[in-house]
């Protein structure tokens, strides 16, 4: 559905050479749903905007839905959805003349326009908002909006960039339901852009990563936090002189790696935290190191960005906000 061989993108600033994308590869096969993560200024939306024809790359090539984004833009967009960060729908017309005219834009014939709006109103539960406006809606309900002109001419390929932003958990969790039963439907393949790591880790089956606009990372949630980040152990010490010989002891655990002392707590990564845990008490006790807390924890995806780059993705995030 996406073969990118080579994108490169590069601006001029105040007569500086930047490059936001450099040499990236990406495929996403049919039917899948790619996270595309990284910090702000990665190159995350300027491959975006490559991909979906709305910036011409400096060089390499790329397919997107069988057309080729340099020869081809037309056929690209005649074949995506594209739900920006911003509403896409106005606030002088009703919720279902928005359908309408986007379909016409996409070059349906009238009956079938009203009938894909129609379809999408169902789909998206929009019914009883069909003749309010989107200025009325709630931020669920636009997102949801937003989301029904991305699909209402049926593309194979959607590109989603933060579709839950600011929004509450509720409507958060509301917008996925959609999103997840519309991908079963219509079988259409998704490509998103997300800064809520839960995200990412519990929806798609992939992500790729992205960081000073290479790709750095790709594969499944589970794999990069496995490989990338391992679990943790974390063990609390009565006294100083215990926490030190626990860091000791874990450091001779077989397959232990990163061992910290913060105070009197004691981290260590390994590879399966569940199954280490039971040896490492045993070793301590035999030790005669007192133990006052022990927990177990599985890495998340920040793990891995920060195993990555050095840097959390969160904090990258709060930090471009910030600027």
């Amino acid at each position: 559905m996406i073969h990118a061989r080579g994108l490169t993108r590069r601006f001029k600033v105040r007569k500086e050479t930047v490059e936001a994308v450099r040499g990236l590869d990406l495929d996403v096969e049919a039917g899948q749903l790619v996270a595309f993560l990284g910090p702000n200024g990665a190159g995350k939306s300027t491959t975006l905007r490559m991909l979906t024809s709305l910036l011409p790359p400096t060089s390499g090539t790329a397919t997107v839905a069988g057309h080729d984004i340099a020869t081809d833009p037309t056929g690209v967009r005649a074949r995506i959805g594209y739900v920006g960060q911003r509403s896409g729908a106005g606030d002088d017309h009703r919720c279902r003349d928005e359908l309408v005219t986007q379909g016409l834009g996409y070059g349906l014939r009238w009956s079938e326009a009203r009938r894909r709006a129609d379809e999408m109103l169902d789909m998206l539960a929009l019914r009883p908002l069909a003749r309010r406006g989107p200025a009325t809606l709630s931020g669920g309900q636009r997102r949801r909006l937003d989301i029904a002109l991305g699909l209402v001419h049926r593309p194979p390929l959607l590109f989603l960039d933060e579709p839950t932003t600011g929004l509450d958990p509720h409507s958060r969790a509301d917008v996925w339901e959609h999103i997840l039963r519309l991908r079963a439907e219509l079988g259409t393949t998704l490509l998103l852009t997300t800064h809520y790591l839960e995200e990412a880790d519990n929806m798609a089956e992939r992500v790729v990563v992205i960081d000073h606009g290479r790709v750095i990372a790709d594969g499944t949630p589970e794999r990069l936090k496995s490989d990338l980040a391992g679990d943790r152990l974390t063990v609390t010490a009565h006294d100083a002189s215990d926490a030190a010989r626990a860091a000791e002891a874990a450091v001779r655990m077989a397959g232990a790696d990163g061992v910290t002392t913060d105070g009197l707590t004691v981290r260590v990564r390994v590879p399966n935290a569940g199954a280490a845990m039971p040896g490492f008490l045993r070793s301590l006790d035999e030790a005669g190191v007192k133990v006052a807390t022990a927990e177990t924890s599985r890495p998340t995806l920040d793990d891995v960005f920060l195993a990555l780059t050095g840097r959390s993705l969160r904090e990258s995030e709060s930090a471009g906000a910030a600027a």
